[in-house]
């Protein structure tokens, strides 16, 4: 971490932020502890079958759908590490598409791909968080393998290791960290997935995170949704505990930089084209799916309630990016800074990777919809919830480069006779500008896909796309589906356009430097 440069002139940088989690993140979470706790309806869940069947459901659920997440994803990370080859970008775009879209799209696009027989299964809801998900631990893991020597495993071949032991023995315990880590985030995604059980899971199958939003939105029992919301964020808060305590393995860094090479050899390249188009083909039969039964939704993809639903959307994305990302960098800084109280403020951050969307949303209405606070009718108060989520992304995306720009800087700055604000307009700034603009658009991505504390915030004629799209599904007739698969077909193409575009500048800035 740098030297602190601006000690005590940058406290200022906490106070707007903290006042900011304080009314809309701190006074929430108390207000559904309080409420909780002091609610008959907290030990009548606990004796409820009912519950014990869902809570059951979602712990199995989680288990088997990260077990497979990562069974599947790590050859596909051990080719994209290791191989070099055409299309391998637009591979990559496409994993990583289904991640940056909200759930309901991805729930959408099972529903349409999935014969009915398999709608509202627990088969379908696993798919779906295994297709979700494959990006997370591709995307983690892959820079760790790629960074392991490959004559490590020549010598242990050349020794007379098998494939297995040699994965077992080298491989395996050089990935563990970026392992467990990519392990712990699915099962978090799966544990409180909400857009893909709601579509896919139907009445049959429900978890903690849909049953919140059941009884506080459909059945009218706010207590016994704040009871559910409690476990819920107990479990969480003990699994991130438990892999903060145990899960992490502190291992020597690599920093062997080794370039994928093009395959060689009959094995290898038949091993690449079959992992590759494999996943490629699997990848894309979603899209295909929902674009091939949107024929008949495009006609009404521009009528008045999605038009308004697209000018919703991008009005909140555009004021919780700017929220998030304005909040979010003063936090950044005030932690690169050493600021007084700035690690009290980067674990308040931290809370809404513990407490899921849903959850937030909930305790967003049941605080602001009284008197003298009554928040609750203003359009503004989702495009908060928004950045609430965004806000601990943008933290992450500003705060390695705002610890790395060099203090020596400063330090010449400084001799020059530079003021403190002038350090910070000439050095500073242009170092930070390319983060915060990629923080500023990972805030509008989080915030136009979000679909769980929107759920419970937005109303009729505020209704988001993600919204909009389970409404047109849970309505009878084919044209409403026509419809909803017509926008979740926009969601994909954009999706794995602007992951394709990053991707291309990307390795086009690796090759630069």
């Amino acid at each position: 971490m740098i030297a602190s440069p601006y000690p005590k002139s940058t406290r200022w940088l906490i106070i707007v932020p903290a006042l900011f989690l304080l009314v809309f993140l701190a006074i929430p979470t108390a207000v559904i502890v309080q409420r909780g706790a002091s609610a008959d309806a907290f030990s009548n869940i606990i004796s409820s079958s009912g519950f014990r069947r869902i809570a059951w459901f979602t712990l199995w659920q989680t288990a088997l759908s990260t077990a497979l997440t990562v069974v599947c994803a790590l050859p596909v990370t051990f080719v994209l590490s290791r191989f070099s080859f055409g299309g391998k970008r637009l591979l990559l775009a496409l994993i990583t598409a289904p991640f940056l879209l909200p759930t309901v799209v991805v729930g959408t696009a099972l529903f349409a791909l999935l014969p009915s027989q398999l709608h509202y299964t627990a088969f379908a809801i696993i798919v779906a968080h295994v297709f979700f998900n494959m990006a997370v631990v591709v995307r983690l893991v892959m820079p760790r393998w790629s960074q392991i020597d490959p004559e490590l495993i020549h010598a242990a071949h050349t020794l007379g290791a098998s494939t297995f032991r040699t994965f077992r023995t080298i491989t395996f315990p050089l990935i563990r960290p970026a392992l467990s880590f990519a392990s712990t985030a699915v099962a978090l995604f799966c544990f409180t997935s909400f857009g893909a059980v709601r579509i896919l899971g139907g009445p049959a199958y429900s978890t903690l995170e849909t049953e919140i939003y059941v009884r506080s939105v459909q059945l009218g029992d706010l207590n016994g949704a704040v009871a559910i919301g409690i476990i819920q964020t107990i479990f969480l808060v003990g699994v991130l505990y438990a892999w903060t305590k145990f899960g992490r393995h502190h291992t020597s860094p690599l920093t062997v930089n080794v370039h994928a090479a093009r395959p060689t050899g009959t094995a290898q390249i038949v091993l690449v084209s079959c992992i590759a188009l494999v996943t490629g083909v699997l990848a894309l039969l979603p899209l295909i799916a929902v674009a091939w039964r949107s024929a008949s939704g495009w006609s009404h993809v521009l009528s008045r309630d999605t038009t308004n639903a697209l000018f919703v959307s991008a009005r909140f994305a555009i004021v919780a990016s700017l929220i998030a990302t304005v909040l979010g960098a003063m936090i950044a800084l005030a932690i690169a800074y050493k600021s007084t109280s700035s690690q009290l403020l980067e674990t308040i951050t931290s809370l809404p990777l513990m407490i899921s969307a849903v959850t937030v949303g909930l305790g967003m209405l049941i605080t602001f919809d009284h008197s003298p606070i009554e928040f609750r009718s203003t359009w503004w108060i989702t495009p908060i919830a928004h950045s609430l989520i965004a806000i601990p992304l943008v933290i992450r995306t500003v705060l390695p480069v705002a610890q790395a720009i060099p203090q020596d800087l400063r330090d010449a700055a400084a001799t020059l006779g530079s003021s403190l604000k002038d350090q910070w307009i000439r050095i500073d700034l242009p170092l930070l500008r390319r983060c915060l603009a990629t923080a500023f658009a990972l805030s509008a991505a989080v915030s136009l896909g979000e679909f769980g504390a929107t759920s419970f915030l937005t109303r009729r004629t505020s209704e988001t796309l993600p919204v909009s799209i389970a409404r047109l599904l849970s309505r009878p007739g084919d044209t409403q589906h026509a419809e909803a698969f017509a926008l979740s077909t926009l969601f994909f193409v954009f999706s794995i356009g602007a992951v394709y575009i990053a991707e291309i500048a990307r390795t086009t800035r690796t090759k630069t430097h």
